[in-house]
């Protein structure tokens, strides 16, 4: 079996069930025997199988993890951290609504994309079949009759021509393309390279922003959950969420803020990371004792209010789209129709 992370469904549940077996007083090894007896899937039974393993070694939970291969390093590093602070329960836990999360936002980003993609391919699809196939027969049409087509109608359809003379360079360059993106899925270290090109050009603007502000946020209130210290609960929600410079620069200054004495709240709203509403209800969970839970519901409204600006993006690029499509039909439509309507109506 090929040793590849896993999935972050197949984590998310994991993590729930161990949870909940581990809270009805069971050890962690008979938990992983329960799981291997009604797992379904023989890779998952061979993944649960080398967990079991270890175990039975006498390794810890994170060191099992560890040992398998088959798990992220945050999950084994805050598992090693419950099992320091004796909150192994509450770290699980708190680590399969982590992975649930980072699921409904990676199919919220894929639904963002997907859609307006397939819109503008079928514009680019409509605009192309005009000007290489309908224009040609209007301009054949208007030759026999003796005139010729609009300035603008002539022009995208030499334009049209060229397309069709440049097909094998363009064929070319889209196969190239294809070639970058499958060495992308297939070296880790190209795709992990140029994801950190585009991060740090457009990971702390916009939406990207939110996104990773949500990331640390959500990463930040599992640290603490999982009892770890402010400053390694910075660093260990940072080492998650990072994906530019300047979003590790907002890191690091908020990490010098707290040792500089600064409370956590003022560190992380002087640094950029939350808003000063945020950081109100932070310092208000903080004077309660509830720091936690203020953290929690953060990371609550982070999520909502990425996924949130993601869809209002999406709002605006799907009318545009089509109105965009829709005028460019129109104009090569008009281009070609008005002087045929004029010379029918001279000929009328």
């Amino acid at each position: 079996m090929s040793r590849k992370i896993l999935n972050n469904n197949y984590l998310s549940m994991l993590c729930a069930e161990l949870a909940m077996l581990l809270d009805a007083g069971m050890t962690i090894a008979d938990c992983v025997q329960i799981l291997i007896d009604d797992e379904p899937d023989k890779k998952g039974k061979e993944v649960l199988q080398t967990l079991l393993n270890s175990l039975d070694d006498g390794h810890t939970l994170s060191t099992s993890l560890k040992n398998s291969t088959h798990f992220p390093s945050y999950m084994i590093h805050m598992v090693e951290v419950g099992e320091k602070t004796g909150r192994v329960v509450e770290t699980l836990k708190a680590l399969s609504e982590y992975y649930e999360r980072q699921i409904r936002l990676a199919v919220t980003i894929k639904n963002s994309i997907l859609y307006p993609a397939v819109l503008l391919v079928l514009m680019i699809v409509v605009v192309l079949i005009l000007i290489i196939q309908v224009l040609p027969i209007f301009n054949e049409v208007f030759s026999r009759l003796g005139t010729q087509m609009s300035p603008l109608a002539i022009n995208l359809m030499q334009f049209g021509d060229w397309l069709g003379n440049a097909a094998i360079t363009i064929a070319t360059v889209f196969a190239a393309l294809f070639v970058l993106l499958a060495l992308m899925f297939i070296i880790p270290a190209l795709r992990k390279g140029i994801g950190r090109c585009l991060a740090n050009t457009f990971g702390h603007r916009g939406v990207f922003g939110k996104v990773a502000a949500s990331r640390f946020v959500f990463a930040m209130r599992l640290a603490m959950a999982s009892g770890l210290e402010i400053t390694e609960a910075i660093n260990t929600a940072a080492a998650v969420s990072a994906g530019s410079k300047a979003v590790e620069n907002k890191h690091k200054k908020c990490i010098k803020l707290i040792e500089d004495g600064n409370p956590l709240s003022d560190s992380l709203t002087v640094s950029g990371i939350l808003t000063p509403q945020e950081g109100k209800m932070l310092t208000i969970g903080a004077r309660s004792g509830k720091s936690d839970e203020a953290m929690a519901e953060i990371a609550r409204r982070s999520d909502i209010n990425a996924r949130e600006s993601i869809d209002r993006i999406v709002a605006r690029i799907e009318p545009t789209l089509v109105v965009v499509s829709s005028a460019i039909v129109g104009i090569i439509l008009l281009s070609v129709m008005l002087p045929l309507m004029g010379i029918m109506t001279a000929l009328g």
